[in-house]
Order: C-alpha cells, then structure tokens, then sequence
C-alpha cells in the first residue's frame, strides 16, 4: 500500500489506516483475509505501528516503484521483543517515555530490527503514546517500533466509526492468528 495523501493532523498515519485487517476474494467466492501494511516515504510512517499495522519507511526510489506498480522486496528484519511492564505516573509524557526506550535501544544495537513492544504495559499507553514510540524507531534505529493488535487497537476502530464487522473479522482473524496481544509474552 502507498498512499501520496497528505493529512494535516499530528498522527497523519495512524488515520490512513481504514482497517486492520485487509480482505480480497477468491475464485470460489470466499474471503483471504491478511493483516495491514503501510509503505510510505514520510518520516512519520512508523506512528502507524502503534495501531497494530506494519509500517515502515522507503526512500524515493522505491516509493516511485511503487506507483509505478511494482512490488517492494525488502529482507526481513530480525524481531527483537521489549517487554513493557507497570504504567506512567501522571507527571511523566510520552515523551518522557520514548526517549528512555530510544536510549536503552540504541544500547542494545537494534538497527535494521523490528522491535516488538510486548507485556502488561503496552496495555496501559493511549493510542497516542503508542503512536509516539512507535514515531522514533528510526532514533533508535529500527526499521519499526512494532505495538501488536489488541484492545486499544478494536477501540480506535471503533471511535473511528468503523463497523462493528470489521472490529469483529479483526478481533477473530487477529486471535486466530495468535497475533492478537494478551497476557502470553513470546520469545524471542
């Protein structure tokens, strides 16, 4: 997917996502349905990883290949999982909070990788907050700050007006799946 619209909003990225989780038919008639994925050439297209959708950035060259019709091939990063626990005090922002976690990464060499954040914390961040970590993976040097599917996501659709379908073929195919985000913490 690339998209040349402009928003003019903060989060620009997180509003082109119109789904989780894209459907296409099939010769019989039947549904394939496979999660979202962002490409894009602006320096804020990895906010959009913390709703639960790939995204990552691409250079001019590739963007143009793009829309031109051609596909994008890129070697897929190593995954690396950083497990968030506990929530932010009140007089602690997001801000705070991402440039603590870029500082620890950049310790830990992550350039190139896809950082999962994963555990008990992620569920106590706004969509906000997740959009904001997800938005430094490039000042950390990932190539995404990844925040899986999980409840915040299934709200934003729906304060978004999404249909209750949707939220729903979300939540099931995303479960499913065993991508959706709970109290199980993989290893990595």
């Amino acid at each position: 997917f690339f998209s040349s619209r402009r928003r003019h909003t903060r989060c620009r990225e997180v509003s082109w996502a119109r789904r989780c989780v894209q459907e296409t038919g099939t010769e019989n008639g039947s549904s394939l349905l496979f999660p979202d994925s962002v490409v894009g050439t602006d320096s804020h297209t990895t906010m959009i990883n913390g709703l639960g959708v790939l995204g990552w950035g691409v250079g001019g060259i590739e963007a143009e290949a793009v829309m031109l019709g051609e596909p994008i091939t890129m070697t897929m990063p190593e995954v690396v999982g950083v497990e968030l626990i506990g929530k932010l005090r009140p007089d602690v922002t997001a801000t705070d909070l991402v440039l603590n976690i870029t500082a620890a990464l950049r310790k830990k060499n992550v350039v190139g990788k896809c950082v999962e954040f994963l555990g008990k914390g992620c569920q106590n961040l706004t969509l906000p907050e997740r959009a904001t970590v997800s938005n430094m993976a490039p000042e950390y040097g990932a190539t995404c700050g990844y925040f899986p599917v999980d409840k915040v996501t299934l709200d934003y659709l729906r304060i978004t007006g999404r249909p209750e379908k949707l939220v729903k073929i979300t939540e099931e195919y995303f479960r499913k799946q065993k991508l959706f985000a709970g109290d199980d913490i993989p290893e990595y």
